[in-house]
């Protein structure tokens, strides 16, 4: 497990990290958010040794992270990291010989990666001659080869397609089902939703959430309540303490302004008829994020 506990950054006068403490776990997804400059990059570089902290620790498995540990981790940063005069499945080679492997072993992982991502009609292009997008996976496939204990990728799905998204997603979940530690920034909040196990929020160089996806949709969720009913509820607009957001015949979502009232409502729905479904609504990950930057 990747800790960080306490992390503070400053340049000059300007404090631009406070306190970050999170877990990334082995096996986990951790999706790491935050707006443009909230300190996700500059979190990541430190982790990985390529900018000092000035405070705090960051740990793996309850020791501080060496230059020995950092060999076992994988790292794709937002911006392209290739040499583009080189062949695509040459330069994967390159980097798995790099980390010790041999040459035919390093070319079957090459080959197999690239061939996963999608890229295996292209292993003779140069890298300058792919698409963004291609390149994208290129690096990600760099970061990948060596097998690493711990991913680091800032913004690994810029620039891709929706079918290129879905293919590296795979990618990812596989990783982290053989026990990789897998932490990943991104701006595409529905992406991140869909993905991610668990969550950190960052905004102003300082942690404002963090944990389990599903605990923390539960612990920002309001009273907002869906209905699907056999009958038509549009009773429901003439129930006090009840905001009626959306209707259609014996389908509703409301907010209540109390637990009593929305207990009131299921108690009224099932002396009407047949009920399907009654339920708290769980927030988006977006409605979370502006929430809690708020």
């Amino acid at each position: 497990m990747l800790q960080l506990s306490g992390v503070t950054k400053n340049y000059g006068s300007r404090r631009v990290l406070d306190d970050v403490s999170f877990t990334v776990k082995p096996g986990r997804l951790t999706g790491f958010v935050g707006g443009n400059g909230a300190g996700k990059t500059t979190t990541m570089r430190i982790v990985l040794g390529v900018l000092g902290k000035d405070g705090g620790s960051v740990t793996l498995e309850g020791t501080d992270v060496t230059a020995a540990d950092r060999r076992r981790f994988g790292y794709m940063p937002e911006e392209r990291g290739l040499y583009p005069k080189m062949k695509v499945l040459e330069h994967i080679v390159y980097l798995a010989r790099l980390h010790g492997f041999t040459k035919t072993d390093a070319e079957a992982r090459g080959r197999a990666l690239l061939e996963q991502l999608g890229l295996g009609e292209r292993l003779g292009d140069n890298v300058e001659t792919l698409s963004l997008g291609n390149q994208q996976r290129a690096q990600i496939a760099a970061a990948l080869v060596h097998d690493p204990e711990v991913l680091i990728l800032d913004e690994p799905f810029s620039g891709l397609d929706p079918l290129a998204v879905d293919v590296v997603a795979g990618v990812l979940q596989d990783r982290a089902a053989q026990g990789t530690a897998v932490l990943f920034s991104s701006h595409q909040l529905d992406v991140v939703e869909r993905l991610c196990d668990e969550l950190v929020i960052i905004a102003g160089g300082t942690i404002r959430a963090a944990g389990e996806r599903e605990a923390l949709r539960a612990q920002h969720a309001n009273r907002r309540f869906e209905l699907v009913s056999a009958g038509d509820a549009g009773w429901l607009r003439d129930q006090p303490g009840i905001e009626v957001l959306d209707f259609d015949g014996g389908y509703a979502v409301f907010d209540a302004d109390s637990d009593d009232a929305a207990q009131r409502v299921l108690r009224e729905a099932l002396s009407r008829g047949d009920v399907a479904s009654f339920a708290p609504q769980h927030p988006s990950l977006a409605q979370i994020f502006k929430e809690v930057i708020r």
